[in-house]
């Protein structure tokens, strides 16, 4: 059995558009006509420019190659060009096309990809979602009102939800690190506040930052945010800055978490020598792929630390995240996009079940999921963003700053 055939299918999600702008699926053949899908989630160059990278990696590394050979094909992508180190867009590339040998070789041996790596774990992963706005309420105002996000995630506490995540902490800039804002601290407290109220102990608070804050800054941030206990402080500063997010880890009593914009082992190991952080959160579909990213989860056992695989992108990275998380010990929750996600579960004919907070494990081969091909295909992308982007404009000290979650608001 040798890979044969790729196909990249480039598929932009209907409004709002939770999971990113646009996903990028690759559909892999072998020579005896097996499929294997993957999804890249590697976003700092636009995807006609991602479609060349992951054309070139399969040509150059694997076209031809017996799909079970993960190993080889991973050192010949590390390694390209005599570099042997972490490259965000190439292992973004190689990723996705590793996913999609997990899904020939589970599906050659009608198994699913947990049950060749070890086995089953955890027949139900906790899951958790960001709280997005309910049908009923404004979009413009639901990402600075603390009233809102209580009310959604008290009706997320509702529908089984034993954690929700939140980040009101804006904004993202271009910048690096910033002092936040008084009023950005106030505004995170009170959150943290109703929200608390809202679900008592009935629900862990996950307060999501993206590096964007100085050191002192996230310090000061933590020490608001204390009193409310959250289950996690994500990523507080530059994930490129493992010694001051140590700094951080020691100065709050709140359990930092990063690992979203990571790849490879390479990139998590000072993470965890240095105790920057206690909970990793790779997005599989960056990090270097689903063995990859076990190797990672192995590494973190070690350092007692915990596994909450990352979710903004499309249904197959999920499905891969969901084939690691039923297999490894240290696993904390997995991420969501809702229940699943209306649009999401539509590509993959809904083969992955939610029930009352947790992901069942699937038993079907591969992947254990069935796509659309024909629904992915009919929602091409035709813009010009990038999958995320961060703003050019500082922090904003005077009139306060509104950070609309992951997707721009619609009138």
């Amino acid at each position: 059995m040798k890979l044969q055939d790729l196909d990249i299918i480039v598929t932009a999600p209907p409004a709002p558009g939770w999971g990113g702008r646009y996903w990028i699926f690759v559909k892999v053949t072998t020579d005896t006509g097996i499929v294997g899908w993957g999804e890249v989630y590697a976003a700092s160059i636009g995807p006609d420019a991602m479609r060349a990278v992951i054309t070139d990696v399969f040509e150059r590394h694997m076209l031809g190659e017996n799909p079970e050979n993960i190993e080889m094909m991973f050192r010949r992508a590390y390694s390209s060009g005599f570099t042997q180190r972490p490259d965000l867009t190439v292992m973004g590339a190689f990723s996705g096309l590793e996913i999609a040998c997990w899904d020939i070789i589970g599906k050659a041996h009608e198994r699913p990809v947990y049950a060749l790596m070890g086995g089953l774990m955890n027949e139900r992963i906790r899951s958790y979602t960001y709280l997005y706005p309910l049908d009923h309420q404004s979009m413009a105002d639901f990402w600075t009102s603390p009233d809102l996000a209580a009310e959604c995630a008290a009706q997320m506490v509702t529908d089984g939800f034993t954690a929700v995540k939140f980040d009101p902490a804006g904004p993202y800039t271009a910048r690096g690190g910033h002092m936040p804002a008084m009023s950005d601290i106030s505004q995170s407290a009170a959150f943290c506040k109703a929200i608390r109220d809202a679900v008592g102990d009935r629900a862990d608070l996950l307060f999501g930052t993206h590096g964007q804050f100085s050191t002192g800054g996230a310090i000061r941030l933590a020490k608001a945010l204390e009193p409310y206990s959250p289950l996690w402080f994500e990523e507080p500063v530059p994930p490129d800055n493992v010694t001051q997010m140590a700094r951080v880890a020691r100065a709050t009593s709140i359990p930092i978490a990063t690992g979203e914009r990571l790849t490879t082992k390479a990139e998590f190991a000072p993470i965890l020598r240095q105790g920057a952080a206690s909970i990793l959160q790779p997005a599989l579909g960056r990090s270097g792929g689903i063995l990859e990213t076990k190797k990672i989860a192995a590494m973190a056992e070690v350092y007692n630390a915990q596994m909450a695989p990352h979710l903004y992108a499309g249904p197959i990275e999920w499905a891969a995240n969901i084939q690691l998380a039923a297999n490894i010990p240290n696993l904390l929750m997995a991420e969501t996009i809702q229940k699943g996600g209306d649009f999401h579960l539509a590509l993959i004919k809904n083969s992955i079940t939610w029930e009352g907070g947790f992901i069942i494990a699937p038993t079907a081969p591969g992947l254990g999921i069935e796509v659309d091909e024909d629904l992915a295909r009919a929602h091409p992308f035709t813009g010009t963003g990038l999958h995320l982007e961060m703003q050019d404009t500082p922090c904003d000290y005077v009139n306060g700053n509104d950070f609309q979650g992951g997707a721009p608001a619609v009138d």
